[in-house]
């Protein structure tokens, strides 16, 4: 970026702060930063606790754990206990698609929550979810597991979910995973994540079902994991791993069954596509049972390709061979993708706000079309993620950690992107702007965006978005 853009960038944040109380703003400061290329990371603190008096767009710890990691695996039944509130906030509220009949085999988009009273409060609520486990099993006699998503009361009140959870699952001889996951753990959702996959590790991998396991292994096997099949964003992934002569064992959570993750362990290599949600667990597989893991991004062709060979390069030949044969197979849906929409969008300025993986991975798909990230953020990052950053990003980029709904306006008002890319809280306080929009969570009710096809539908989504005559038509209320 042109010096006259740092500079712009940097008053822009000296402009923001301005508005803050001094204390305020010597906090904010930290969050704040203009990328310099060469440094380890993009200079901004993360993962701490969010200010307070400002809208913050972060979740719970709750969220992380029922919303992400575990909601998705689609044969378990996920138990929101505690009050209504939390289950049907989180009820559905992602697109994680799966293959399945609800209510036989299949539970992701239905809502189970013990309901608590003030009662319960008082006396406690684990009788109620004892029977509720109860009714669980006679009215869904075909799930293959359950598990208790805490909120807040609970471990507030100090119900002992672990004990019910425990005589349960010897008396219906099923796998039965207890979470403490109350949101007011942590700073934000990612403890939640952290929480989830410690109850897998204990829980599932750990657990007596997964020591009588049985598993006919080949050297070929791998599991994806931290992939939510967001508008079926793994079926896409997995097409490509299997048409290079891998077997994809397991894919959590996105579409995912207990087996799977039982069986998990079993694998060759370990592939994670949302660092920030998994990271933990797949660590804890590489310290305990030797297999490696590798961070791969399937968002556009650029990163497609370079992501199959560092797979491959963990196989042998034939999966080396294997994934030049993906890519020149779908090297003419590039071509023509890029020939289609690459004059339409060329130029274009992204600002980008979002939670695990994407605020960096759709970077190359962007840059893929011509377009330019003008900034991006995390929701929930951690100084890791940040590192991870500044392989994507350029000199002079915008950078922003738990961006605040009033910096996020501002930066806007000032930086003029012709696309943001944030969540359902940010989408229609743009549009009011008469700024393109392109809700990067669950995409829209579109997808998938990764993979080959995925990247398809992401050009024209992104087109669609940005070239539309409406927003010529378009004036903010307060500017008529």
């Amino acid at each position: 970026m042109t010096t006259d853009v740092k500079a712009r960038n940097k008053e822009v944040i000296e402009e923001v702060l301005a508005a803050y109380p001094e204390k305020s703003a010597k906090k904010r400061v930290k969050h704040l930063n203009v990328h310099e290329e060469g440094k380890p990371d993009c200079g901004v603190k993360s993962n701490i606790k969010s200010l307070p008096g400002v809208m913050t767009i972060r979740g719970c710890a709750y969220a992380g754990s029922k919303g992400v990691v575990w909601g998705p695996i689609k044969d378990m039944i996920h138990i929101s206990h505690g009050p209504v509130g939390c289950g049907q906030y989180s009820w559905a509220s992602r697109r994680n698609y799966f293959i399945g009949v609800t209510g036989v085999n299949a539970f992701g988009t239905m809502q189970f929550t013990s309901d608590f009273q003030e009662k319960d409060i008082v006396f406690g609520g684990d009788k109620k979810l004892d029977k509720l486990m109860d009714e669980v099993e006679a009215l869904f006699p075909l799930n293959n597991g359950l598990s208790v998503q805490s909120e807040c009361p609970i471990g507030l009140i100090g119900d002992d979910i672990e004990a019910v959870s425990k005589k349960k699952a010897k008396q219906i001889n099923k796998t039965i995973v207890p979470v403490r996951c109350e949101g007011f753990r942590g700073v934000s959702q990612s403890l939640g994540h952290h929480i989830a996959n410690d109850a897998v590790r204990d829980w599932v991998l750990e657990g007596s079902a997964a020591k009588t396991r049985e598993f006919e292994g080949t050297p070929y096997d791998v599991a994806i994991i931290g992939d939510y099949n967001i508008g079926g964003d793994a079926w896409s992934s997995r097409i490509l791993l299997e048409e290079m002569g891998l077997r994809v064992i397991a894919q959590w959570s996105g579409d995912g069954t207990l087996k799977e993750m039982e069986a998990t362990p079993k694998a060759k290599l370990n592939l994670i596509h949302c660092y920030r949600s998994m990271n933990y667990i797949s660590r804890y597989m590489e310290e305990k049972y030797g297999i490696p893991w590798h961070e791969y991004n399937f968002f556009g062709p650029t990163k497609i390709a370079e992501s199959l060979r560092a797979i491959a390069a963990h196989f042998d030949d034939k999966i080396m061979e294997g994934a030049e044969r993906v890519i020149a197979k779908y090297q003419p849906l590039t071509d023509a993708v890029i020939a289609k929409y690459k004059s339409r969008l060329e130029g274009k300025t992204v600002m980008l706000y979002v939670g695990g993986l994407r605020p960096r991975h759709v970077v190359g798909a962007y840059e893929d079309l011509g377009m330019e990230i003008a900034g991006t953020g995390y929701e929930f990052g951690h100084n890791d993620d940040y590192q991870r950053t500044t392989h994507y990003v350029k000199d002079g980029t915008l950078i922003y950690d738990d961006v605040t709904a009033f910096e996020l306006e501002k930066f806007v008002e000032k930086v003029k992107p012709d696309l943001v890319g944030s969540g359902i809280k940010e989408k229609y306080v743009f549009q009011k702007m008469g700024v393109p929009f392109r809700q990067m969570h669950s995409w829209d009710y579109s997808g998938p965006y990764h993979g080959y096809d995925g990247f398809a539908i992401f050009a024209r989504d992104m087109d669609m978005a940005i070239n539309s005559p409406v927003w010529s038509k378009t004036k903010a209320p307060w500017k008529s």
